[in-house]
């Protein structure tokens, strides 16, 4: 199955027991890298595949004149793409192993599909990137991690594909991870973690190659399974984006999903953009009483006394409050076809808040068209409470849509240093 849109984006209800064995990663490589086969072969060698799904690639493998069943077309899911032998679409697959739960989000290769890459990695804690091992690291592989910079992916892996047809050498090995280190560090990419693999022979990727004894690392599978998730949210100060007001026998329960840290019965709140603070008196999850509440639970608050509170106020606890502005910088990727430019009207959707915004610069740029990366600066109609991107990506993140038809025209990640 195929989509464009995230079929995870939807309320989380779990707890936070559940989101630390639940890895959401992104890959993404160039055109012929090998990244569907690498996925592909992630899928079949932790039989994650049913036999229908195997039996229907295989058929399709026997067409084309293969005598083994083509990996890649378990993650190529719509005809164009498999008629074409390519990947054009973010397509989402879910697979578990007995150590962790795994959701993840293939992206597109080719260059005009950059902006796909933004898609997949927005909520990733992992990005894939992959290089052919014959031709090391090209401009498609720079501009992947571009993008995971500029999103703050906590961890990516440099999968270094193909190192059958090159001899498994150490050398070649170490040569790209030291160019790939180069652009990391121009980057400001916080680490990575090097990988050498063969997609199509299975080596390192679920099991460990006894062609390359000289590398000491696990196998890919091996990694994603050990990497650690879930500390990031845990420590992030507690941000609740109000997204309904349901009355219920004379009391308002504020609706929606704590996006970041926790709160508890008791702790005193201060409500965004007013000021005003109240203390929560009632948590319910699930329809439950709860004591407290974890982000990404979706819950219902109570607080002390009658608040003038409605769908995109945000409540937050603690001290670290996010920063009430008018005056907006960012980093941004722009998604839309439509060019956007200095002077133009837009809208600004910040978690569950729309409003009116205007394009004040592009730093020193006449216009952004569709997978370019840039800076912006927009001055809002009415204040947003912005964290940092760097510390918290969900209330740090931004949309910008069309105000005439409400499409999407660019991501936007707040810089607030």
């Amino acid at each position: 199955m195929t989509s464009t849109t995230d079929p995870t984006d939807t309320t989380d209800t779990t707890d936070t027991t559940d989101t630390t064995d639940t890895l959401r990663f992104a890959t993404a490589g160039s055109v012929d890298d090998g990244k569907s086969t690498l996925v592909g072969r992630l899928l079949h060698d932790s039989k994650s595949v049913l036999a229908d799904q195997l039996e229907a690639v295989a058929q399709v493998s026997r067409s084309r004149g293969q005598d083994a069943p083509d990996l890649a077309l378990l993650t190529d899911g719509l005809r164009a793409e498999r008629e074409q032998g390519i990947t054009i679409d973010v397509a989402y697959r879910y697979f578990a192993t007995p150590r962790r739960r795994f959701i993840l989000a293939d992206t597109p290769g080719h260059v005009q599909y950059t902006r796909n890459m933004v898609t997949g990695a927005s909520t990733a804690d992992l990005a894939v990137i992959l290089v052919d091992a014959r031709h090391g690291v090209v401009e498609q592989t720079r501009r992947h991690a571009a993008v995971a910079a500029l999103l703050r992916v906590p961890h990516v892996v440099l999968a270094v594909n193909k190192m059958d047809l090159v001899g498994y050498e150490e050398k070649e090995f170490d040569r790209i991870v030291e160019d790939f280190a180069g652009h990391a560090a121009e980057l400001d990419l916080p680490g990575f973690t090097p990988v050498p693999v063969s997609a199509l022979c299975g080596d390192n990727v679920v099991e460990r190659s006894a062609h390359m004894d000289w590398y000491a690392g696990p196998a890919l599978l091996d990694f994603l399974e050990s990497v650690p998730v879930g500390a990031e949210s845990a420590d992030t100060p507690a941000r609740f984006p109000v997204q309904y007001v349901i009355r219920h026998d004379g009391v308002r329960h504020y609706a929606g999903q704590l996006v970041s840290g926790s709160l508890r019965v008791g702790d005193r709140v201060t409500v965004h953009p007013s000021g005003e603070t109240s203390e929560i008196t009632g948590i319910d999850v699930l329809g439950r009483t709860a004591r407290a509440a974890y982000a990404p639970q979706s819950l219902t608050l109570r607080l002390a006394g009658r608040r003038d509170i409605a769908r995109g106020d945000m409540i937050t606890a603690g001290p670290d409050a996010p920063e009430l502005t008018r005056d907006v910088r960012a980093a941004v990727c722009h998604l839309a076809d439509r060019p956007l430019r200095i002077g133009d009207r837009v809208l600004v959707k910040h978690t569950t808040r729309t409003v009116k915004a205007l394009v004040k610069d592009l730093a020193g740029a006449t216009e952004l068209t569709a997978n370019d990366l840039g800076r912006i600066t927009l001055r809002t109609a009415e204040p947003l409470a912005l964290d940092d991107y760097a510390r918290v990506r969900r209330t740090g993140a931004f949309l910008l849509m069309d105000p005439a038809d409400g499409a999407t025209l660019t991501a936007g990640m707040a810089d607030l240093s």
